[in-house]
């Protein structure tokens, strides 16, 4: 009887050091923290404000902002796993100079925002996020959300949430645990794992309309997960595929020209109307 007891407290407590451990490996390998500050004004960008956001609990969210032009949209930006907000100036000054807006936020741990990132405590900052620019005068409809890689989980939830003009997923995953299990074929992930980013279970709750742009070369999130999101995408929706494009070199291949054309076609049209925004 002792013997059975003592067995089934070691399986305990390796179960508990096994979950443990994979949630302290999760962690290091989901989010490649770049706690530093960065400002806009260090990164080259002009009329960029860096301004914070308050949490529900007290973290403090970095974000830049730049406003858009009358009768053009405003990206609300969800970046990727690694790198801080500096490594994405230059995409955000390609679009300004074509008079949209953006705002770009900064996950916990990452560019000076406080905290510890998780699946939660992400989409909640963007929810915040969106509801910042709306606070500012920017009409729903003219929020597009963007996410990018990880980021494409973020953006998925907050569009199944709000009514977002429009939804841009470069390189999407079904779900963070479907691209563990390709690359870590070896670990439980899906018996482990906590910060999921399911996005095939939110993308049906999408009412804006969609554009995917995936990499055909793309071996960390292969072009398959996001022809399976468009798939299970209902609302309007369009997938631009880039057959000579990895990961993360999209603008090599004409992924911000597909983007200009695909916002060009929702907004162009749109008459100028009042709202705070560059003039």
């Amino acid at each position: 009887m002792m013997q059975a007891i003592w067995f089934l407290g070691g399986l305990i407590g390796l179960v508990a050091v096994v979950a443990f451990g994979a949630r302290y490996i999760e962690h290091k390998l989901l989010y490649a923290l770049s706690p530093a500050l960065v400002t806009p004004e260090a990164a080259g960008l002009d009329g960029v404000r860096l301004e914070r956001l308050n949490g529900a609990d007290g973290a403090e969210i970095v974000t830049w902002y730049a406003p858009a032009r009358r009768g053009q949209p405003t990206l609300l930006y969800f970046h990727g796993n690694a790198g801080d907000l500096s490594m994405r100036a230059e995409r955000m000054a390609n679009y300004l100079k074509r008079g949209q807006g953006m705002m770009m936020m900064a996950y916990r741990g990452y560019s000076g925002s406080t905290g510890k990132p998780s699946e939660k405590a992400n989409v909640a900052d963007a929810l915040l996020a969106f509801d910042t620019l709306l606070a500012k005068g920017v009409r729903a409809d003219d929020i597009v959300l963007y996410g990018e890689s990880l980021g494409s989980g973020v953006a998925v939830q907050v569009a199944a949430q709000r009514p977002a003009g429009g939804l841009i997923l470069d390189a999407p995953y079904t779900s963070i645990v479907d691209v563990a299990e390709l690359h870590y074929p070896y670990l439980p992930a899906r018996l482990l794992m906590r910060d999921r980013y399911d996005t095939l279970r939110h993308i049906g709750k999408v009412e804006a309309p969609l554009l995917i742009v995936h990499g055909g070369r793309d071996a960390l999130i292969p072009i398959d997960m996001g022809r399976r999101v468009l798939a299970a995408a209902r609302a309007e929706k369009r997938m631009v595929e880039l057959p000579g494009a990895g990961h993360s070199d999209h603008a090599q291949f004409g992924s911000f020209e597909a983007i200009q054309a695909w916002l060009g076609e929702r907004f162009a049209q749109q008459a100028p109307r009042a709202a705070v925004g560059r003039r």
